[in-house]
């Protein structure tokens, strides 16, 4: 499967997750990866903002893993608190969000993944 641009990609194996981690470093973009819970109250809050801001940033790969299904993952990036979003870049651990923070996550992917549109915002601010 072919990673969708300006969609967020659920991972239901660390199989898929791997795949997905491979294409974004074979192809040079940057992955914003959301781990997320279903019992996490702010999770469910914050879930559609991510989903706005793949629409918005094509140019990165925004995965989505569920920390009670994909412990060996969450475990592997040292996520305790749910949402935690990870930037990675060229492989590695770029920035990391935790918490519902819409405004410093936009930042973050802002600065590693870059926006016509942010950039042509804040020159005008």
């Amino acid at each position: 499967m072919a990673a969708e641009e300006g969609v967020v990609i659920a991972c239901h194996t660390k199989e898929d997750f791997e795949t997905h981690m491979n294409k974004a470093k074979e192809s040079g973009k940057v992955v914003i990866i959301d781990f997320t819970a279903s019992w996490c109250g702010p999770c469910r809050f914050i879930a559609p903002v991510f989903a706005e801001l793949a629409k918005k940033h094509i140019g990165a790969f925004f995965l989505k893993v569920d920390v009670d299904e994909l412990k060996e993952v969450a475990e592997k990036y040292n996520v305790e608190a749910m949402p935690t979003f990870l930037i990675i870049k060229d492989g590695a651990e770029a920035e990391k969000v935790v918490g519902a923070r819409k405004d410093d996550l936009q930042n973050a992917i802002v600065k590693h993944v870059g926006s016509a549109a942010a950039a042509a915002s804040s020159a005008s601010a």
